[in-house]
């Protein structure tokens, strides 16, 4: 089978595609034929190499973890799925599976679902890890409800996207930051303030919300704690937590580290169902041109996910 593998850390020019055998599968495990992935932040920083000290590769190294597909095997302890099911999940080397960017991928069973019935393979695919890091923080770690205030840093991203849709489905009122083409995207979300982060701040613009859901990462992250009304909550995928500050402050903030797990696919599944969640892909394509989607993607010039169509 084909794979776009990494045999040393570099630039998008360091993938290669390969032939290699098909992944076996372990206790617990099962085989997705896979018909698509995308391309996350985490890949871009594991391929450049920013993660080798704490996560260090084996090489050759298959690269993603986002899939979408049909179910080919499966492990005689896995009684979630059957061959044949159209599922989606993650199958990324360092959360124990074979890596996504391949023909066939092994992961755990406890991180696939069944695929929302509406939608193709390649919006399943977008899905995978932005859709239960927005899930994950609004509904567990938030706990937003009608007619709080909440920001969400970077509204245009993958996580944001989703983050808007299930922010405005549970009523709250949503601020974002975006620029460019991106203040079309959340406008059309349904966004209620719209911040062009290249000529405003967002702190001279915001005060007194209940939430801040940041994707963005840095010293954004601790700069949002300020808008917070006292007893808020600040939840971040990208960066780390200021608990000094936040205690100065009266407010919670919690950096996230997202869980995909078949519990939150299945939730985020009845939500695309329900039509409250669409997936947003902006650019796709082949297995063969991965490089090439990983240029697209680090140019910044994209809305929504860059997809990999793999067959």
């Amino acid at each position: 089978m084909k794979a776009a593998q990494i045999s040393e850390y570099g630039d998008a020019s360091v993938i290669t595609i390969n032939e290699i055998d098909k992944p076996n599968v372990g206790k617990r495990q099962i085989l997705v034929e896979v018909h698509a992935s995308s391309i996350n932040p985490f890949d871009a920083k594991l391929r450049a190499g920013y993660m080798k000290e704490r996560i260090p590769l084996q090489f050759p190294a298959t690269l993603g973890g986002d899939i979408a597909g049909i179910v080919s095997e499966r492990g005689d302890d896995v009684t979630t799925v059957v061959v044949g099911d159209q599922v989606y999940g993650q199958a990324a080397i360092v959360a124990g599976g074979s890596g996504a960017f391949a023909e066939y991928a092994a992961t755990k069973a406890s991180q696939i679902a069944k695929a929302p019935k509406n939608v193709d393979f390649k919006q399943a695919a977008s899905l995978t890890l932005v859709g239960p890091s927005a899930w994950q923080a609004m509904i567990q770690h938030i706990k937003l409800q009608p007619d709080q205030k909440i920001f969400i840093h970077g509204g245009a991203g993958g996580i944001g996207i989703i983050a808007i849709q299930i922010a405005k489905h549970l009523g709250a009122h949503v601020a974002t930051t975006a620029s460019g083409g991106g203040i079309e995207t959340v406008t059309k979300l349904g966004a209620d303030e719209v911040i062009d982060y290249k000529k405003h701040n967002f702190i001279e613009s915001l005060n007194d919300y209940d939430a801040v859901f940041d994707t963005v990462g840095g010293d954004d992250f601790t700069k949002a704690l300020s808008i917070l009304k006292p007893g808020g909550i600040a939840v971040s995928t990208a960066g780390q937590a200021d608990q000094a500050k936040a205690n100065e402050l009266g407010v919670t903030a919690i950096a996230q580290s997202t869980k995909v797990t078949t519990e939150a696919l299945n939730e985020l599944r009845l939500l695309v169902e329900e039509g409250i969640v669409t997936p947003q892909v902006s650019k796709v394509f082949p297995l063969a041109a991965v490089s090439e989607a990983f240029r697209a993607w680090e140019s910044g010039n994209v809305q929504g996910k860059v997809v990999i169509e793999v067959r």
